[in-house]
């Protein structure tokens, strides 16, 4: 399959997720950002999926990336970290980009502190996982893929 015909998705990381494997082991796991990230691409170029990944702690940094992105992805995974329950900015970015995304978490955010239950970016969004480590990740791919070729 060519590049031209891949399904081209953008893989956003929010806040501290640039600590993973750092922060708080016992939730998060021992997974550096960059095992993630390879791992996410071998599954992606196994499904034919390319892929562009970004992280940042700025909020301003992932709605920028969103918007110069937009026009060359298919959909968004986006694992917002604290960002998901209160930057409506990054919400509309989301919704302002018009692309199918799912926002992923490595925990399960229904069961941890009260304030990480709610996300104000999951309704603009086609779906969200969480709890299920990397494998959020790749759910979210499949998901997004089913979307993209449902649509």
């Amino acid at each position: 399959m060519s590049s031209e015909n891949k399904i081209r998705l953008l893989v956003v990381h929010g806040a501290n997720l640039n600590l993973l494997g750092e922060r708080e082991p016992e939730v998060y796991g021992s997974m550096t950002l960059s095992q993630l990230n390879k791992e996410i691409e071998q599954t992606a170029q196994s499904k034919q999926i390319e892929v562009l990944f970004f992280q940042s702690n700025h909020e301003g940094s992932l709605i920028d990336f969103l918007h110069e992105h937009r026009k060359w992805a298919q959909g968004v995974i986006i694992n917002p970290g604290a960002f998901t329950h209160y930057s409506y900015a990054l919400r509309d970015a989301v919704a302002g980009i018009q692309l199918p995304t799912v926002e992923v978490h490595l925990s399960d955010i229904h069961q941890r502190e009260d304030f990480r239950h709610i996300s104000v970016i999951a309704p603009v969004c086609i779906g969200q996982i969480s709890g299920k480590g990397k494998l959020s990740y790749f759910e979210g791919m499949d998901a997004l893929l089913e979307y993209i070729h449902s649509h």
